[in-house]
């Protein structure tokens, strides 16, 4: 099958994104690690100032942290699967089963970065206040929440369009 380049460009990008994904996880878990060991550095840093009086902010932004580093191998879900499907297209084989499952779990895996975009914003209003604003974009996304459903729509007409093409084959 030729090849094409949004394809090999679609490939390329994947593959810097699962790099990506990983040092940016392995960064904000230096982050995290950091904020503990040198506390009043990484608050001054980061804008919060001195510590006390700030504790609800201090441990909302960790726990925002530990929802990042949960989200890194949930985004590295989506980014493998999604390589791997255009890698069947490239071969000349994307209505299989493989990829049926695979469209689920990439579903499955942006609905969990949907929940916990929704925990970071309820994190950021619990703790923000006048002095000390969290300031992170609670607007509800549509959009995300509409794609969702539309990769759980695609697996299934993959997978049926799959049991089409296997009973199409046995009856040649």
């Amino acid at each position: 099958m030729k090849h094409s380049t949004t394809l090999l460009a679609t490939w390329v990008t994947l593959r810097i994104l699962i790099v990506l994904n990983w040092i940016l996880g392995a960064l904000i878990f230096a982050l995290l690690a950091i904020s503990f060991q040198a506390e009043e550095w990484t608050w001054r840093a980061l804008g919060v100032g001195a510590v006390a009086g700030h504790e609800s902010v201090v441990a909302g932004m960790r726990a925002i942290m530990v929802i990042g580093i949960v989200g890194t191998p949930m985004a590295y879900v989506v980014f493998s699967r999604l390589l791997r499907i255009v890698e069947s297209v490239r071969t000349g084989e994307p209505f299989t089963m493989d990829n049926a499952g695979r469209l689920r779990t990439i579903a499955w895996a942006l609905l969990g970065l949907e929940l916990l975009h929704i925990c970071v914003v309820a994190i950021a209003s619990a703790v923000s206040t006048k002095e000390m604003p969290l300031r992170i974009n609670g607007n509800f996304d549509l959009t995300g929440w509409l794609a969702i459903l539309l990769l759980f729509v695609l697996a299934q007409v993959f997978l049926e369009g799959t049991g089409m093409s296997e009973d199409l084959e046995g009856t040649v």
